[in-house]
């Protein structure tokens, strides 16, 4: 279902970011063009690399919010950035 998630502002690039600035940076961000076609519907989402699942996660909850049942996440990579965040924390 190509071009159903769209981006509703720009965001800055995720890199570099920590894992609650990448969860602030995509907050909100995405809305679905066409609730009807999740409505009731499993949904899986594919993404090439995850890093902190804060985009998938984004994206989940607007179709969620859209009425989608349920949502998956599939991805093709796991990057691994240190865990916990310390940059945070520091």
């Amino acid at each position: 279902m190509a071009n159903l998630l769209l981006r509703v502002r720009p965001t800055l690039p995720q890199v570099g970011l920590s894992s609650s600035a990448r969860r602030e940076n995509v907050r909100g961000v995405f809305s679905v063009s066409q609730p009807e076609r999740v409505r009731d519907r499993t949904v899986v989402l594919v993404d090439d690399v995850m890093t902190t699942g804060a985009t998938l996660s984004a994206c989940a909850a607007a179709l969620k919010r859209a009425g989608a049942s349920r949502v998956l996440a599939l991805s093709l990579g796991r990057a691994t950035p240190q865990f916990p965040d310390t940059a945070a924390s520091v």
